[in-house]
């Protein structure tokens, strides 16, 4: 047979592998119609669904071009690298050596990145009305307050502190932020039991080097942040999808799954859904984890913004066994490209992840860890997060407003009484034309997000992760209406 899966991962990234393959290598040339899907997912013995997400996928990278009526073609202009220019005589080109073999864990990554959303989530352009989650308030921000910091830090410099730091986290830092997560966050901790990260990612990855083995099987929320199963999915965990509702992970089944080590949640909004797990099973949920001698990943994203009833404290400060790891991030609080995040862990396992993250990266940028420091003690976050919670929420209400104005009928919006996004759900719109929905709001200078990526299966309905935070309400207002003449568009 011409086209070969690679037995690697679901069956239409499979496809949409193989497909891409015989484009990249020539034996489907540009402007070459594709089989029908039909014909096709016969031969590879697949469902047509199958290869209709596989077209999809290659449809939305450029690789291929839809037609009406009359089928799909390789896309003239590819948008691969390699097909540039051609090798100069006589130097031979990297395709013409043997590769360098890969191994399992290189294989899994290249094989989990395309169901990740990676893609989905990085606009093709800018727009004007980019409803992009985990954005923040840029123009919301005390830029001119951290600026004066980082000045008076920067001119402080000496051999000390541009030597290498602890590797664990200036001490500065980790003193601050276990002030204030008890006082933000009613998290239970000593500084020397926080580690500093660059970012939420390195903290999920240390955690999979330090508590995973491979074969070892993890509990994630259906759907859910894809961080924890890449990385899992990386250090060859058996990863085990336990259903979502209105309140959260649904703790009694994890009682269905033996062997479980441990669960990655996100209890105070749950990614993407926006649900938030209730006390009683917060309190289950401690309880499986004490029984099991599992552990449990706290993922508190944007936990400081809540709208509707009292504060909910973290997950970790009611832990009384030492089974929850607690994240927290700068990314939603101040910006992104700090990339600064803090890993809590039980006492007892302080030294192994301080030496994991010493054989990872020696330690974290000590200026903006000091900078950050002296912007806590002094009051400024929790200042800033205050205003911010005050202005997320007049955009949220926006939201609310703008979805019930224009998409009335026709969507509903979820997930909204924390956090920094919401869930547009469109029952009447099929899966298969979720892509087409998107490009077509695209298309207005509207960004929109499926949430597709984040099921492990394919959802029952059509859905977008819509964040609000970066947006001004007049912003909102209009995007959103936008929205509605883009779905008017496609289902007239």
């Amino acid at each position: 047979m011409w086209l070969q899966l690679d037995e690697e991962g679901p069956l239409h990234q499979q496809a949409y592998r193989a497909l891409r393959g015989a484009i990249l290598d020539g034996r489907l040339r540009p402007g070459a119609r594709l089989p029908a899907t039909r014909s096709l997912a016969g031969e590879l013995g697949v469902s047509r669904n199958t290869l209709l997400q596989a077209y999809e996928q290659l449809a939305d990278e450029g690789y291929v071009t839809a037609r009406t009526g009359a089928g799909t073609f390789v896309a003239e202009s590819l948008p691969d690298d390699r097909l540039g220019d051609a090798a100069e005589p006589g130097v031979a080109s990297a395709s013409d050596a043997t590769p360098l073999p890969l191994s399992k864990a290189a294989r899994r990554i290249l094989s989990a990145a395309p169901r990740a959303g990676i893609s989905w989530a990085i606009p093709r352009k800018h727009l004007a009305y980019d409803f992009r989650y985990g954005e923040p308030a840029y123009g919301d921000l005390p830029l001119e307050t951290w600026c004066r910091i980082l000045g008076r830090h920067a001119r402080r410099a000496s051999v000390a502190r541009l030597s290498y730091g602890d590797p664990a986290g200036a001490p500065e830092l980790r003193h601050a932020l276990a002030d204030y997560l008890r006082r933000a966050r009613g998290v239970v901790c000593t500084p020397e039991q926080i580690l500093v990260t660059h970012g939420s990612q390195q903290a999920i990855d240390l955690i999979g080097r330090v508590l995973v083995d491979p074969g070892d099987r993890v509990a994630l929320e259906e759907p859910h942040y894809t961080g924890f199963s890449l990385a899992l999915d990386a250090f060859g965990a058996e990863l085990v999808p336990v259903r979502v509702d209105e309140n959260g992970l649904d703790t009694t089944e994890l009682e269905a799954h033996a062997d479980l080590r441990g669960a990655c949640v996100t209890p105070s909004h749950q990614f993407p859904t926006g649900a938030v797990l209730s006390l009683e099973r917060r309190l289950a949920l401690l309880g499986w984890a004490e029984r099991e001698t599992a552990f449990v990943l706290e993922d508190d994203y944007d936990g400081e913004y809540r709208y509707e009833g009292r504060p909910v404290p973290s997950l970790q400060g009611l832990d009384r066994a030492g089974r929850v790891l607690y994240l927290g991030t700068a990314s939603k609080t101040l910006f992104p490209s700090l990339r600064i995040g803090w890993l809590v862990v039980p006492e007892p396992l302080v030294r192994a992840f301080t030496l994991a993250k010493a054989y990872a990266d020696t330690g974290s940028s000590g200026l903006e860890q000091r900078v950050l420091a002296e912007f806590i003690e002094e009051g400024h976050l929790e200042r800033y997060v205050r205003r911010a919670r005050v202005r997320n929420g007049q955009r949220r209400e926006a939201l609310e407003a703008a979805v019930a104005r224009h998409l009335a009928g026709a969507a509903e919006l979820e997930g909204t009484r924390a956090g920094l996004h919401g869930l547009l759900w469109v029952p009447d719109l099929a899966l298969q034309r979720e892509a087409e929905l998107r490009r077509a709001c695209e298309a207005r200078d509207v960004g929109i997000y499926p949430v597709r990526p984040f099921f492990t299966r394919p959802p029952q309905r059509s859905g977008y992760v819509l964040g609000y935070a970066a947006l001004s309400e007049e912003a909102i207002e209009e995007g959103v209406r936008r929205i509605g003449d883009a779905l008017e568009a496609i289902t007239r």
